[in-house]
């Protein structure tokens, strides 16, 4: 029989020694081989990276990031630490590219070399079957596309999950973000742990839209190919308001009547992406999204379903069919989400969704990784189970 399975551990311990101290006792006397580190980023990282990586095995790898909340099974926290200690039948091998916002394709195609020689095994040769990798970048470095680029140009076929480290300061020009690999705390970087193990295993996604068969067509974008200059042939603020049937000063991401509610979806078999659009430019009636636009691409505009439900039915049904025995998940929940949980009062609703998750770590994150698209908007998720 193969397994992988998670000892999870959380503090509200400030001072790093002492939490530390705190997360190891609640570990108890298992022996994990990868340690996942999601700290606030108010905490000084490197004296907790020392902290915890003192008290470790030898051995155990310790991989991690700063966050924008810190989730486990009893809810979704603020100001803690959370560990997810893996153990079991898997091998893993981690890797770091830096200069993320100098090279993105240099940084990603570095990360995922390092890990595939610490396995010994050639980028071509990672069978999708036994390989996974999970992917951490500097989420606002905003160089997801282009660093998964250099990720998959030796292997389209590698599965990818994860997503940005974050921080919960909601001051743009104060917002930075640190990632943890064994000893290191880097900046501006980009992590790959890739997974080798012959237990079940799948990526996977969630969110709370539903399609509804209309669609737009991004007609005309701007030298970044960040911003939507016209839909449908029409200046795009102008155009998605009366799609929702609102104003353009309306659209905003989490207000009411906007993108929250009617984003837009990338549709690749079937199965819907949710690459929604962030906030109108009213000086022209643009429309910034967080990911890359081409011109002449179709989106599918969706519609807000039940939240809380929806969470929970994949935690109680898709996971599980998915997973043989789901014993293990690492989760990488978007901002976005919370904001907008937040403003609908629904945060103590879809915090209770994570009691019915297998055993479960993981943060909420700038933006997500999912089979190689950056997504948003999403539960993105790593489950391992037992055969």
């Amino acid at each position: 029989m193969a397994q992988v399975k998670m000892q999870t551990a959380r503090t509200s311990e400030k001072e790093p020694v002492a939490a530390a101290e705190d997360l190891m006792k609640q570990l108890g006397a298992i022996t994990p081989k990868l340690v996942m580190l999601f700290a606030s980023r108010e905490r000084d990282q490197s004296a907790l990276n020392r902290a915890v990586r003192e008290r470790l095995p030898k051995g155990c790898r310790l991989v991690g990031a700063t966050t924008a909340g810190e989730l486990d099974n009893t809810g979704i926290h603020s100001g803690t630490v959370v560990l997810g200690a893996l153990y079991g039948d898997f091998d893993v091998g981690v890797g770091l590219g830096t200069n993320l916002s100098g090279d993105a394709v240099s940084a990603g195609a570095t990360a995922i070399r390092k890990a595939c020689e610490e396995l010994g095994v050639r980028q071509p040769d990672l069978d999708p079957r036994k390989y996974v990798g999970l992917v951490i970048d500097d989420g606002f470095r905003y160089k997801k596309e282009e660093l998964l680029l250099g990720i998959l140009e030796k292997n389209q076929t590698l599965v990818l999950v994860g997503g940005g480290a974050s921080d919960d300061n909601r001051d743009m020009s104060k917002q930075s973000a640190q990632l943890h690999v064994d000893g290191e705390v880097a900046t501006d970087a980009v992590l790959v742990a890739l997974f080798r193990t012959n237990a079940p295993f799948a990526a996977l996604r969630s969110h709370w839209y539903i399609p509804t068969g209309e669609r737009m067509t991004i007609t005309k974008v701007d030298e970044t190919h960040t911003r939507a200059l016209e839909i449908d042939g029409k200046p795009a603020a102008i155009r998605y308001a009366d799609l929702l049937g609102c104003r353009p000063d309306e659209l905003e991401f989490g207000t009411p009547k906007g993108f929250a509610v009617r984003p837009t979806a990338l549709r690749v078999g079937r199965e819907y992406f949710i690459r929604a659009p962030w906030k109108p430019i009213l000086e022209d009636n643009s429309i910034l999204f967080a990911n890359l636009l081409e011109e002449g691409s179709e989106l599918e505009l969706m519609k807000i379903g039940d939240m809380a439900g929806m969470t929970k039915s994949f935690f109680t049904e898709e996971l599980p069919r998915r997973v043989q025995n789901p014993q293990a998940v690492l989760l990488f929940h978007c901002g976005g989400r919370m904001w907008y949980a937040s403003a609908t009062g629904k945060i103590p609703e879809l915090a209770e969704t994570l009691r019915s998750a297998p055993t479960a770590a993981g943060m909420n994150v700038h933006f997500e990784i999912y089979s190689g698209f950056h997504i948003n908007t999403t539960l993105t998720v790593l489950a391992f189970g037992s055969n």
